[in-house]
């Protein structure tokens, strides 16, 4: 195999994915900007989480919320649990690693936030953890995950699940479904205004 057709096999497989994954996840999509629309309208936030590769995802979705994706307009409240050093390595230190998203939840979230999880295959302990905390406190959740949702499937209000086990491939619909996600809160929460 040459590399371009290398580079021509990985935008299929990619492309074929996404078809496949549309009818499946894209009600989804819509209830969770329905409820992010909801709970921003009353001054809730965003809390975003994930490991590797989507956390960096969910700092890249918590940014499109709070400057812009498409348009001018008023920031939107969100906040990625990954970004703060200080705190992310003192939890671990003190709590263990599976408590670094939890003990966040406990101190910046409320019941009109929305708690939302991505992760390529669900099992991460810091990942369900967090689900379950915010559960217990009343929080709404969400989660972008992969494979067959893993035990976060079961601690998410809303569960995105793209029908693969590829974590590249994953990670690839989790970021256009974080800009798709992005886009309909901007029009359910500005369509009046623009």
């Amino acid at each position: 195999m040459t590399l371009i057709e290398k580079v021509h096999g990985q935008f299929r497989e990619a492309a074929e994915l996404a078809t496949r994954a549309l009818p499946v996840i894209d009600r989804y999509l819509v209830q969770l900007a329905q409820e992010t629309a909801s709970r921003v309208v009353v001054g809730g936030k965003v809390l975003l989480m994930g490991n590797g590769g989507s956390a960096a995802d969910a700092q890249h979705i918590a940014s499109e919320f709070v400057v812009k994706l498409n348009y001018e307009r008023a920031a939107l409240p969100a906040i990625a649990l990954t970004t703060d050093p200080s705190v992310v390595t003192a939890a671990a230190n003190d709590y263990g690693y599976a408590e670094i998203f939890a003990r966040q939840i406990q101190a910046l979230c409320n019941v009109s936030d929305l708690v939302v999880a991505l992760s390529t295959s669900g099992e991460s302990p810091n990942i369900v953890r967090a689900l379950e905390t915010a559960r217990e406190r009343r929080i709404a959740t969400a989660a972008f995950l992969g494979g067959d949702g893993g035990e976060a499937a079961r601690h998410a209000d809303i569960a995105i699940i793209i029908p693969s086990d590829d974590p590249q491939r994953i990670q690839e619909l989790h970021a256009i479904m974080g800009h798709v996600w992005v886009s309909l809160v901007e029009e359910l929460v500005f369509r009046e205004s623009r």
